[in-house]
């Protein structure tokens, strides 16, 4: 997968500013990492659709989450052509970088170190993500 040249959203840094809050922002559009143990998604354990809180598209199916124990969201498999990912060679190591396929956004990473059946942990911020129950769940 790589990251879409030119994502079917797009918005000016003023707009994404607006929209977001300054912790949504840093992550979303400057590629921020959120301190491990802060999102209250980590303990969202709900039916229900982790959505990019950039632009609302569907990314994670709750059915996919665990516990990594890494103090981030994180999740075995994201939905079908809802991420992009591109090498990230910051920090002095080489990571692959997870963005939202729609808006560009920045998600987090994926490591080859997660559980069956895919073996991947998608280490996502919180702040980059909004949870939508399923109906019925309370919210």
């Amino acid at each position: 997968m790589s990251i879409t040249p030119k994502p079917p959203v797009t918005k000016t840094d003023e707009e994404w500013k607006a929209e977001l809050t300054p912790d949504q922002y840093r992550v979303l559009r400057q590629h921020g990492t959120e301190r491990a143990g802060t999102s209250p998604l980590n303990d969202e354990h709900r039916d229900g659709t982790f959505k990019c809180a950039g632009c609302g598209e569907p990314l994670f199916d709750s059915s996919t989450k665990y516990d990594s124990g890494s103090g981030w969201p994180s999740f075995y498999m994201p939905r079908p052509n809802s991420v992009d990912t591109t090498t990230d060679r910051s920090h002095f190591m080489t990571r692959v970088e997870v963005h939202c396929a729609k808006c560009g956004g920045h998600l987090g990473h994926v490591f080859p170190d997660g559980p069956k059946p895919t073996g991947q942990r998608y280490c996502m911020n919180g702040a980059a993500l909004a949870f939508e129950p399923e109906e019925g769940e309370k919210k």
